[in-house]
């Protein structure tokens, strides 16, 4: 079976994972753990990631990754390059540690952060079921319950913020939707096409997004200059919010310009453009 194209787009949701060539193991001891989520951080600094529940195990990793600006493959890379790095000099060793490029599925935020995000956390009771939750450090769920200081590259407000605003009753609703999920089937089953999960007019969108990536890849490239910020913008200042908006798409999607320098160029925070560009990119969906 050939292996389905990625699919980015500005705000996509991805479940991730990364296993261990069947001679190696991921992580060796606390110090690989560690290592990894130190590189997972300077990763979410440059790439502008939203990291809600992550895992680390013996062999693989899982992680739920929100990538505001199409830069999942670019920042996965560096990941793991990274990481394999570190792992080789410190383990005298060579060659890649993970088997194969890494694994992703793209759901649909609003019906699966949730479900998705708790299989996370439960991870390690799979491996084994004597693992206590509430001592595994190497996990989100700690930090979303309270336990530990929160790390610097976990955005845990929206998982929270889905179930109260206060953050000491939002963390036990969390702790108790985790328990009740021991017993539950993965959410990844209902997946389609190895790589989507959502409603039926969600998987209906991103197959046709699939088809035209095919499409884009069979057909050949038109090399042309790119326009700088300064003439894509330059008449912004008499300009209507919606035809700046216009004109931020049009930067990001056909110049390949990044969110952080449309933001710095316009004086607006990165987020704030990716909410431009994700909105038109619903609309026109």
């Amino acid at each position: 079976m050939s292996r389905p194209p990625r699919i980015e787009f500005p705000g996509a949701c991805y479940h991730v994972t990364g296993k261990a060539l069947v001679e190696r193991k991921s992580f060796v001891d606390k110090t690989d753990y560690n290592a990894f989520l130190n590189v997972l951080d300077s990763v979410v600094s440059r790439f502008g990631w939203l990291v809600h529940s992550y895992a680390l195990l013996e062999d693989h990793y899982h992680l739920v990754v929100e990538v505001p600006q199409s830069n999942l493959s670019r920042g996965m890379r560096q990941l793991n390059g990274v990481y394999t790095q570190h792992y080789n000099r410190r383990h005298l060793s060579e060659g890649a540690v993970f088997h194969g490029r890494f694994k992703s599925v793209v759901f649909e935020k609003e019906l699966y952060l949730l479900p998705i995000c708790r299989y996370v956390v439960l991870n390690p009771l799979r491996i084994s079921a004597q693992t206590n939750l509430a001592e595994y450090r190497f996990s989100s769920y700690l930090a979303l319950i309270g336990k530990v200081a929160c790390p610097s590259f976990l955005h845990r407000e929206t998982v929270l913020d889905a179930f109260f605003t206060d953050r000491e009753i939002a963390a036990q609703a969390w702790k108790k939707f985790v328990a009740a999920g021991t017993l539950a089937n993965s959410p990844l089953a209902g997946r389609s096409n190895q790589v989507l999960l959502g409603s039926e007019a969600f998987v209906d969108r991103l197959q046709n997004m699939m088809k035209n990536s095919r499409k884009a890849k069979q057909a050949p490239k038109r090399q042309r200059r790119r326009k700088s910020l300064r003439v894509l913008f330059r008449h912004i200042t008499n300009a209507s919010k919606a035809e700046r908006n216009a004109v931020i798409k049009q930067a990001h999607l056909e110049y390949d310009y990044t969110l952080n320098e449309i933001g710095d160029f316009l004086g607006l925070h990165y987020t704030t453009v990716s909410k431009v560009i994700n909105a038109d990119y619903k609309q026109r969906l």
